[in-house]
């Protein structure tokens, strides 16, 4: 999505109140809707990439979610599959699972209402250069090495927290760090 695309702009409660330009949104803060996809290989390794330079929001970081910005009238589980097979670089992917939203919300002007989704994609994988610097899948327990070692995007780093208490069974973090608004 580049900064001229429309997306809905969304309230406390994710209710859409108006439209704006991507760019807009964020430049002014404006809380929007944002659907986050956990990506397993057949090995159940996740798809894990480093952002690049260039995105508008946290350039250069790592994250092990794919996917982005709803779009002004799309729904989320469109979204999902959307940004999943743009991000990842494949077609035909199956339909992401629907896992939970949580309000992300950082107090310094990131704000985004977030759907969290997996899938499983068993396709070889070729990611949009224009979004991803590097890629490769990790199990979970080299991606829980990881999480000390590099730098991730914070809300991935909230989003991935939630996704570990939502699969445990717990209930999720009323606060974990920046963005853990329920």
């Amino acid at each position: 999505m580049s900064a001229d695309e429309i997306i809905d702009i969304v309230d406390e409660n994710d209710r859409v109140i108006g439209r704006s330009s991507r760019g807009e949104a964020y430049a002014r803060g404006l809380r929007h809707r944002c659907a986050f996809v956990l990506a397993r290989d057949a090995e159940g390794r996740i798809f894990v990439h480093r952002r690049t330079p260039g995105k508008q929001v946290f350039p250069s970081l790592y994250d092990m979610f794919v996917g982005g910005v709803v779009g002004a009238g799309e729904d989320y589980d469109e979204a999902a599959l959307r940004e999943a097979e743009e991000e990842l670089g494949v077609t035909g992917l199956p339909r992401p699972e629907y896992l939970f939203t949580f309000r992300y919300d950082d107090a310094a002007g990131h704000s985004w209402w977030s759907a969290v989704y997996e899938v499983r994609c068993d396709l070889p994988v070729r990611p949009q250069a224009e979004e991803v610097a590097w890629h490769g899948f990790l199990s979970e327990a080299e991606l829980e090495r990881r999480l000390g070692e590099w730098e991730w995007t914070p809300d991935g780093l909230v989003a991935y927290e939630r996704f570990k208490a939502h699969r445990s069974g717990a209930a999720a973090p009323s606060s974990a760090g920046p963005g853990g608004t329920a």
